[in-house]
């Protein structure tokens, strides 16, 4: 198997205002010239993610309710940033930082649509990254 791409898709029953989001959370740009598939691409023209119609979509729980289907974390290095810019763009925080000023930790956002989604940050920090390559090596 030759496998040129791999592809988040997000179920939404409104396609337009779920691509738009994660095109803006993302820094990419929306193609909706199917209206029940939109792609999130970069300035490249790589996919990022994609967004299908599902008109029944009903909203996930998180983080243990029904139905639990997928989240995604997203590592940052501003989390202050990154929390006022999901806010702006229409996220709704599901789960607060034990501690906003921590070195590490993350918080918990559902998007649009309802998918849960982190932000999280200083995990794993530079020296576990360091320590885990000298351990195991680089994939070949």
């Amino acid at each position: 198997m030759d496998l040129i791409r791999h592809v988040v898709v997000f179920d939404a029953a409104d396609v337009a205002t779920e691509s738009a989001f994660w095109a803006e959370m993302l820094g990419g740009s929306v193609v909706d010239e199917d209206p029940q598939f939109h792609c999130v691409i970069d300035s490249q023209g790589n996919w990022l993610v994609g967004v299908q119609h599902a008109p029944d979509h009903v909203p996930p729980d998180w983080p243990d309710g029904e139905p639990q289907q997928v989240h995604i974390d997203f590592h940052v290095t501003d989390p202050a940033a990154a929390h006022r810019r999901a806010i702006d763009l229409g996220s709704r925080l599901l789960q607060d930082a034990t501690d906003p000023d921590a070195d590490h930790g993350y918080r918990v956002y559902a998007d649009p649509a309802g998918h849960p989604f982190c932000l999280g940050w200083g995990h794993p920090n530079h020296e576990q990254l360091a320590q885990f390559l000298s351990t195991y090596g680089e994939a070949d």
